[in-house]
């Protein structure tokens, strides 16, 4: 059963960033039914590898938010260390709160209910900015950007004109 109370924050939330929202991205509900669902639809950062792609993704908020983190998955295709190969996104702000059990992370690097989901898309600029190859979630898409920083620069540039191409 849903919480009354995450709905309304979350209702509070969208119309914030709807009113206000951080450059770079639009986001909207994907069905007007579920407040539970966002539709965002991030623009590639000025200077990175990402700069004017249009990259589409889901944030599925759980019912206990803002207790736990939602979970970000993009569904247009993208080539990134700290994304998985099925588009989930792995960045420590949607870790759930708590002590890393790999020790990787500080509690304070993880999900805070005191986040919200601007920090979290501005999070995802910083993550298109500065891919973490040493926690990856994309094996491949890390080893490459270490190993082969031509080809990573190509694959992702070819997404970045495939994605306008979808617009």
């Amino acid at each position: 059963m849903s919480s009354p109370a995450s709905e309304q924050l979350l209702r509070k939330q969208l119309k914030e960033i709807q009113k206000n929202p951080p450059q770079g991205f639009s986001v909207g509900l994907v069905d007007d039914k579920s407040i539970y669902e966002w539709e965002v639809m991030i623009i590639g950062p000025d200077d990175t590898l990402y700069e004017g792609g249009f990259f589409h993704a889901t944030l599925t908020f759980p019912q206990d938010y803002p207790l736990m983190p939602p979970k970000m998955k993009f569904t247009t295709e993208i080539w990134h260390p700290n994304v998985h190969p099925d588009g989930e996104v792995c960045i420590s702000i949607l870790h759930p709160p708590g002590d890393d059990k790999f020790g990787y992370e500080d509690a304070g690097e993880r999900w805070l209910p005191v986040h919200s989901p601007e920090t979290i898309l501005i999070s995802v600029v910083s993550m298109l900015s500065s891919p973490n190859d040493e926690s990856p979630a994309n094996i491949d898409a890390a080893k490459e950007f270490r190993e082969n920083p031509q080809e990573f620069k190509k694959r992702v540039r070819r997404l970045v004109r495939r994605s306008t191409e979808m617009m």
